[in-house]
């Protein structure tokens, strides 16, 4: 019979399977006593109620005794109530049971007579505790379970005792006690029990510490809590910080956070968990047990917050050593703190913040101030962040900014940017005084450029600019490096040339190297800025003061943007701009200018150039921790990568760059350019590759001429492909109208062969031969290779339109010309590409040669592993009647769809009819028959209506 069976907290058992393992066969081998220790919120009732249910004895009794903390406890009192609800079998009573009918009432039916009082009161208990222990004995097979022993009354440890030495044959004790050490650590607790525990040799005994779980664990425990397969580990790490591991508190906080599920999932940011008032509540009665002295040192532990040692936490709370030891001695006992390593501090972030809540509001900025002035002293480099926040909570904010300025300053000379950036913004929000308020915002200005930043350090720059405070020479050089923040990292990217404009009379009023500097900055051109020609003027602006800058690194900065500048402009003159560099630009500056170089000189055609600049660019940054230039170099290789056709791991190594620099529009465009172009090319995932091209053009701050005409041109061709020609003539409209107002022709290289091919299979003879005209007169005077083989291709394009003649004789010698000048700049796609629109037309013309210039175009292809564009040539070839054969060696899927069927399925659930698919994923008619009915077939279903449902879309 079972009698109250023991409670447990909800939810599911962690980390203890094991255990359970090994305390099963003791509670089988009788008698048996069961020891189960540890602090507070670890799981001890929650693993005897396991235990219990995991071993039932057949027939067995089992008493749950609970002890409860009190002031003056009634004797036996745990004993009283659990033993009131069992039913002895009154044939094994003994006549000294009888001593028991006056404790308890409840079984006095039962009990036999009660015998005479005993003259001496001694015997008189211990009659009784002989008595106890025979009612028990007369339960037969039975387990007894008393709980929270550190507060068992007197009495109940005297039958413990009296049974733990002397067990009834049949019984298995279950005892659970509140220690915060390991059995036999704590000499004064005897195990973390009021008594010794000390059985004879027949007994069987077990004692099992119970521990916190582990950060795993911890993680384990909350995805079964919040019912999902697993969280982040971030996310364990961060909840296992925050509760220490203890079961109890783990389920107190999922139970009372507001939406936990968002935050262990990752589409959320961890905000701090709400305190739980059963964690204050354990806190607080921890505290009241506790000596003065200890409350002050565990008071200034949660003050500090992190781990201390002894003389920090005696300054902190005004004890001396001897008086702080001592303190922390019982502090320990009762769990208050951990040690770890010499160091002192709570068990747990959700304990720290209970005692710190706990503290007196007016002995809170006593302590801070204690605490800063303690930390002042420490050896080593000075925890500055720490002691500006100490100052901070003690209300002295003056003193507070002075530190977070001095923890930014050593940051800015160690070469970390990013923090530097995180610690100037933070003394700005600490309200200073107007003076050192301007001299942060130009240091925070300074620095920032270099370091990832968000939108709150252009907010910052700009409200102190709006109070008027600054000088011409702080004011131009901060609205200079805040133009210069908008351009590079934050999205603005017209605002951000206007922002370094309005600087320049500022800057020439102190400074003519300054304002030569920005005056070469806003002169290098964009597709989203002015027209080339203001860019071409500013530049000589800049070429105008440059004799009269003496400074040497202005001087070197000018340079470097009068060479880039030239460079994306075409200008023939830009690689002398660059061979006369000084050698004075290193670090920081060689990368970024080398970095500026590689870009223009991959998109203007000079791959040789692109991988010596790109060289130097790695070799400036490897040495420099710049984390704005590092993603500068990172994302120019990956352009260069993907335009000279090396596109092996490309897709991953792209996919890493988008997620790692979102918070810088131009890098975070260019990943997103390179992820759609291989999610097309390589995947043939025309949706995925349409959605990432339209983000990356609406992220693109300013553009040097990639995102906007590559997104373009790729958008061009999925129509295209899916004969779709008017709806490609728009998708190209954008891009040509930025390059067409701005006049940056020679950035039209990967534009305009669609966008011919578009105007011509729209019927738009004529708007495409002025397109090539305007081409041919914005790159007449360049330097540009890559825009000149475009042009060569527009004219191959239309050179095949012209008569009777078409696809043979001079269009043939262009066509040939214009792969020939894609080969030599090593852009094998476009020479592919060419091949292709060649290998059409010659088909189409009935020519002979059509079928082996597909051919080659498929082989370049394949050698780069563009399938997409693969299909579409095979394709071609079959609407011209000739067959392809399949490789051997397709892979088989079976019963599973294969991806293609499954991309053909997706669409016909979207109500796609098998033509419109066709068109969308450049297959034949009856190839998406095949597709759809082996869909079918493999889904078990009858109707296409059914597929969406079936792939759970």
């Amino acid at each position: 019979m079972n009698a109250d069976p023991p409670t447990s907290a909800p939810g599911v058992l962690i980390g203890r399977s094991a255990l359970l393992d090994d305390l099963r066969p003791v509670l089988d081998r009788r008698p048996a006593v069961v020891v189960i220790t540890g602090e507070a919120g670890v799981g001890k009732s929650r693993l005897v109620g396991e235990l219990l249910t995991r071993t039932p004895p057949s027939g067995a009794v089992t008493l749950v005794a609970r002890c409860q903390e009190s002031d003056a406890p009634f004797p036996f009192a745990p004993l009283v109530e659990a033993l009131s609800l069992s039913r002895p079998r009154q044939a094994d009573l003994t006549p000294l049971t009888g001593a028991l009918r006056g404790l308890l009432p409840d079984l006095a039916d039962l009990l036999p007579p009660a015998p005479p009082p005993a003259d001496d009161p001694r015997a008189g208990r211990h009659r009784v505790l002989r008595a106890l222990r025979a009612l028990t004995a007369s339960l037969g097979r039975a387990v007894l379970v008393v709980e929270d022993l550190q507060w068992a009354d007197e009495s109940t440890c005297a039958f413990l005792r009296t049974v733990v030495s002397d067990p009834p044959p049949h019984l298995g004790l279950v005892l659970t006690a509140r220690s915060h050490t390991a059995p036999h650590i704590d000499a004064e607790g005897g195990d973390g029990l009021p008594f010794p525990l000390r059985p004879p040799v027949q007994v069987t005994v077990a004692e099992v510490h119970l521990l916190p779980l582990s950060m795993a664990e911890t993680g384990a425990l909350a995805a079964g809590l919040l019912g999902v397969r697993a969280v982040p580990e971030e996310f364990a790490d961060r909840l296992h910080r925050w509760t220490g591991g203890l079961p109890y508190v783990v389920e107190e906080v999922l139970r009372r956070w507001p939406d936990p599920t968002a935050c262990s999932t990752g589409t959320a940011e961890m905000p701090e968990p709400p305190l739980p008032a059963s964690v204050r509540r354990v806190v607080v009665e921890r505290l009241r047990r506790l000596p003065s002295d200890a409350r002050r040192v565990v008071a200034a532990a949660a003050v500090l917050g992190d781990p201390a040692p002894v003389p920090l936490l005696g300054a902190v709370a005004g004890l001396g050593e001897r008086e702080t030891r001592s303190a922390l001695a019982a502090a320990l006992k009762e769990g208050a703190v951990r040690a770890t390593g010499g160091t002192y501090a709570l068990p747990y972030e959700l304990a720290r913040r209970a005692t710190y809540e706990a503290v007196a509001e007016p002995e809170r900025p006593v302590l801070h101030l204690r605490a800063a002035r303690a930390l002042t002293r420490h050896t080593g480099p000075l925890p500055l962040v720490r002691i500006a926040g100490h100052y901070r909570s003690a209300g002295h904010h003056t003193r507070a900014v002075r530190c977070l300025e001095a923890a930014a300053d050593r940051a800015a000379a160690g070469g970390d940017a990013g923090t530097a950036t995180d610690r100037y913004l933070d003394a700005l929000r600490g309200g200073p005084s107007a003076v050192v308020r301007d001299r942060l915002a130009l240091k925070l200005a300074r620095v920032a450029l270099n370091a990832r930043t968000g939108p709150q350090v252009p907010a910052a720059l700009r409200q102190v600019l709006d109070q008027h405070s600054l000088g011409p020479g702080p004011s131009g050089e901060i609205r200079l490096l805040l133009g210069l923040l908008l351009r590079n990292q934050s999205g603005s990217g017209l605002e951000a040339l206007e922002e370094i404009a309005r600087a320049v009379p500022d800057l020439l009023a102190v400074s003519t190297g300054q304002a030569a500097r920005a005056l070469s900055i806003i002169a290098i051109p964009s597709l989203k800025g002015w027209p080339i020609g203001e860019h071409r003027r500013l530049l000589a602006e800049a070429d105008r003061l440059l004799p009269r800058v003496d400074e040497e690194e202005l001087r070197s900065a000018v340079l470097a943007n009068r060479a880039t500048a030239l460079a994306l402009m075409g200008d023939p003159s830009a690689w002398q701009a660059v061979a006369d560099l000084p050698a004075a630009i290193t670090g920081e500056g060689a990368a970024r200018v080398h970095a500026n170089l590689a870009g223009a000189a991959t998109a203007l055609g000079h791959p040789e150039r692109a991988r010596a600049f790109q060289a130097r660019a790695w070799e400036a940054v490897r040495t420099n921790h710049a984390p704005y230039l590092e993603a500068f170099v990172e994302t120019t290789d990956t352009l260069a990568a993907l335009t000279s056709g090396r596109w092996k791991g490309l897709l991953e190594r792209a996919e890493r760059a988008e997620a790692q620099y979102r918070n810088v529009p131009d890098f975070h465009a260019e990943a997103l350019l390179v992820c759609g172009l291989l999610r097309l090319h390589t995947k043939g995932q025309t949706d995925v590759a349409r959605r990432l091209l339209e983000r990356a053009v609406r992220t693109t701050a300013l553009d040097t001429g990639v995102v906007l005409t590559s997104a373009a041109a790729a958008a061009v061709r999925i129509h295209l492909a899916a004969d779709r020609p008017a709806q490609a003539v728009r998708a190209m409209q954008g891009a040509l109208h930025q390059v067409r107002r701005t006049g940056a022709w020679v950035w039209a290289s990967a534009l305009a062969p669609p966008a011919v091919q578009a105007l011509v299979r729209d019927g738009r003879d004529t708007e495409a031969h002025r397109l090539v005209a305007e081409l041919a007169d914005g790159i007449a005077d360049r330097d540009a290779p890559a825009a000149r083989a475009a042009l060569l291709t527009c004219r191959a394009l239309l050179g095949a339109t012209n008569g009777p003649q078409a696809g043979t004789g001079g269009s043939d010698a262009l066509y040939a010309a214009a792969a020939d000048a894609w080969t030599a700049l090593e852009r094998p796609y476009e020479a592919a590409y060419v091949r292709e629109a060649w290998g059409l037309r010659l088909l189409a013309a009935g020519a002979a040669g059509g079928r082996t210039v597909l051919h080659e175009a498929i082989t370049a292809y394949q050698d780069i592993d563009a399938v997409w564009d693969v299909l579409r040539c095979q394709r071609g070839l079959r609407e011209h009647g000739q067959v392809t054969v399949r490789r051997p060696g397709a892979l088989g899927y079976g019963d599973h769809l294969s991806p293609r069927e499954r991309a053909v399925a997706r669409l016909a659930s979207l109500g796609l009819s098998n033509r419109e698919i066709a068109r969308e994923l450049v297959l034949s008619h009856r190839t998406v028959e095949h597709h759809v009915a082996r869909a079918l077939r493999k889904l078990g279903l009858s109707s296409r209506t059914e597929i969406g449902s079936q792939l759970g879309l």
